[in-house]
């Protein structure tokens, strides 16, 4: 079990396995929460920022993409298939 203590100025210093497994940082924001019988502290951002320029070539695809009308067919299959499944 981790543990700290509070300052005399409230702060308190969070154990460093913790800090690493959620990685955080120093200036990480985060959410502090009164859960009744103790504290919940999450991160106010999940992810760091990040420009569209650097994910955005995942979204790259070699196929044609797919038209409405063939969304909807697919669409119309899975549903049969599912419910015929039940039979």
């Amino acid at each position: 079990m981790n543990t700290t203590k509070l300052s005399s100025k409230g702060q308190v210093i969070i154990p460093k396995p913790i800090r690493t497994a959620h990685r955080w940082e120093p200036g990480q924001e985060l959410e502090v929460i009164d859960t009744g019988d103790g504290v919940l502290l999450k991160s106010k951002t999940p992810f760091p920022k990040t420009p569209i320029e650097e994910v955005a070539g995942c979204l790259a695809s070699a196929e044609k993409p797919k038209t409405l009308e063939e969304m909807e067919q697919a669409i119309r299959r899975g549903v049969i298939e599912r419910f015929d499944d039940r039979g």
